[in-house]
């Protein structure tokens, strides 16, 4: 069943240019976690072609879901999702 939060998370296909979000990440180094907040406008999404796995086969294709963001003090941001990120609108 899902809780009842669920309701105010945001997929990333819904996301349009102007919409002001909170993107939730955990972020690991060595043995501690930490868990970061970014708000930020959303300027663009995109599926991103990447390199990161360099000895799968050359046709081999990764993308990452990427979303640019602009913070509130003009800064601009790149999130690059995976199955922990969580997205709430502001």
């Amino acid at each position: 069943m899902l809780s009842s939060d669920a309701a105010i998370f945001t997929r990333f296909e819904e996301l349009k240019p102007g919409d002001r979000i909170e993107v939730e990440q955990v972020v690991t180094v060595g043995m501690e976690r930490r868990t970061i907040k970014t708000v930020g406008t959303v300027l663009r999404t995109e599926r991103t072609r990447h390199g990161l796995h360099f000895a799968r086969a050359a046709d081999d294709k990764v993308f990452s879901d990427v979303i640019l963001l602009e913070l509130p003090d003009g800064e601009l941001t790149t999130i690059c999702m995976d199955e922990f990120t969580v997205i709430r609108r502001a």
